[in-house]
């Protein structure tokens, strides 16, 4: 019995962390792809998406918190999460040098999450054997 060939892949996330079950659809396939031997080398946060990167998302001592699920997973596989930067602006979520630049007294993105350009959703769509979107 042959195995299949390690695939590296990236995902773009456009759902809220809570609110769809697309971020959580799409944390679940990451788990699952790793534990298959696949490589996943980014999650690029779009449109809605980019809220999974706030610091400020507090959920009940009860609920799965998959925002730090998502730095866990970044933390103990090496996987870039990156939170679009213009949708992620225009929903308030801000990390340092962004704050610094439009004056705010703080950021709010979760750690372990960078704000990036679409550059980086690009260079995903070159660089890696699948991208999956959610």
């Amino acid at each position: 019995m042959s195995t299949s060939p390690s695939l590296t892949y990236s995902l773009v996330v456009n759902g809220s962390v809570y609110g769809s079950q697309s971020a959580r659809h799409a944390y679940q396939f990451a788990c699952a792809l790793i534990e298959k031997g696949h490589q996943l080398v980014s999650v690029f946060f779009y449109q809605d998406g980019v809220h999974n990167a706030s610091s400020l998302v507090l959920p009940a001592n009860d609920e799965f918190d998959l925002t730090k699920a998502w730095q866990q997973l970044s933390q103990q596989h090496h996987v870039r999460l990156e939170s679009c930067v213009a949708a992620s602006l225009r929903r308030g979520i801000v990390d340092a040098n962004e704050a610094n630049t439009h004056a705010l007294d703080a950021s709010n993105t979760a750690k372990g999450f960078e704000l990036a350009g679409l550059g980086g959703l690009a260079e995903a769509l070159l660089t890696q054997d699948r991208v999956v979107q959610f």
